[in-house]
């Protein structure tokens, strides 16, 4: 008697699993349903642009996207893997490949209203390598209930924010009479010289905060497509390697020579190349250190899931 207990109680005990599994949601005529976690691989593809010191639109230069010059946009590319928690909240860790690229020159049709940024010239690219890890909100599934308890079906489109942390590197260059030169080693703004106490070199690899907004559609059982903005506040002004106000050029001897020398003199101050009777004073307004640089990217995704499984028959 006790033995047919105990076969009744696994028999009906494997029967309410089975019965809980197949009442979850078929994402896909019915033949898939999904386990509480699943996994996401991917690859992104889209556009990158930044809001630096160096170029912008008419009057003066203002935070986020009033400064936005479309025509400096540059694409970037990635890849992903994410871990999903019953698709309301995931972990992402993400690789971002891109450049970013500004021009005082965009301004010279509105020159009279920049205050003198069109005539300041100077121009910069850097690439971007980003590895970044962020977490997903999604609403529709984190306030409403998709499962077995409940007859709804879960959203084909799915909104959702981001937040997280990313490590980056850049490498601000400035092009002279056709080669790409980097600024960061020549110091345009002083940086580490004696004279200038308060203005220490700048790392090339820092961290920054992406925040961001997307949407996720179903492909199918298998894949998905996903459009996402992101924004990446930085600790740096030093983006596009002008933030504070002109040196003393004739300092640049006592700490470069050569190539060098020559580079640092005609890189830091590039008003000359617009009026050649043009003096710069020291202290003279270069960038503003009131606003840390930013980047922005528009992509699209496409991610195959893993975790979904067959229903057998």
């Amino acid at each position: 008697m006790k033995r047919l207990v105990a076969v009744l109680y696994i028999f009906i005990s494997i029967s309410g699993f089975e019965n809980k599994v197949c009442a979850q949601y078929y994402f896909f005529n019915n033949r898939y349903y999904d386990n509480p976690l699943t996994f996401e691989l991917g690859v992104s593809g889209g556009a990158m642009n930044c809001l630096t010191d160096i170029g912008g639109n008419r009057g003066v230069g203002k935070k986020f996207v009033k400064d936005l010059n479309l025509g400096k946009t540059n694409p970037e590319g990635g890849f992903y893997l994410s871990a999903n928690y019953k698709y309301a909240v995931s972990l992402r860790a993400e690789a971002t490949f891109g450049q970013v690229s500004a021009s005082d020159n965009v301004l010279k049709n509105v020159k009279a209203t920049t205050f003198g940024r069109y005539e300041r010239n100077l121009s910069f690219r850097s690439p971007i390598t980003e590895f970044s890890l962020v977490t997903e909100f999604h609403p529709l599934y984190i306030f409403f209930k998709y499962d077995d308890d409940n007859d709804r079906e879960p959203p084909m489109f799915s909104p959702y924010l981001l937040a997280g942390i990313g490590f980056f590197s850049f490498n601000p260059q400035a092009q002279l009479n056709g080669k790409w030169i980097d600024l960061q080693p020549l110091s345009t703004e002083g940086q580490g010289f004696i004279e200038y106490p308060d203005r220490k070199p700048y790392s090339l690899n820092q961290t920054n905060i992406p925040l961001g907004i997307g949407v996720r559609y179903e492909l199918g059982n298998s894949f998905n497509v996903r459009a996402e903005l992101v924004y990446r506040i930085l600790h740096t002004d030093y983006l596009d390697d002008c933030s504070s106000t002109y040196v003393d050029p004739t300092l640049y001897a006592n700490y470069f020579t050569g190539t060098k020398l020559t580079n640092a003199l005609l890189l830091n101050d590039r008003q000359y190349e617009l009026d050649p009777t043009h003096i710069t004073s020291p202290g003279d307004q270069r960038g503003n250190p009131n606003n840390n640089d930013s980047y922005l990217s528009f992509n699209i995704k496409i991610g195959y899931v893993l975790g979904r499984e067959r229903i057998q028959h």
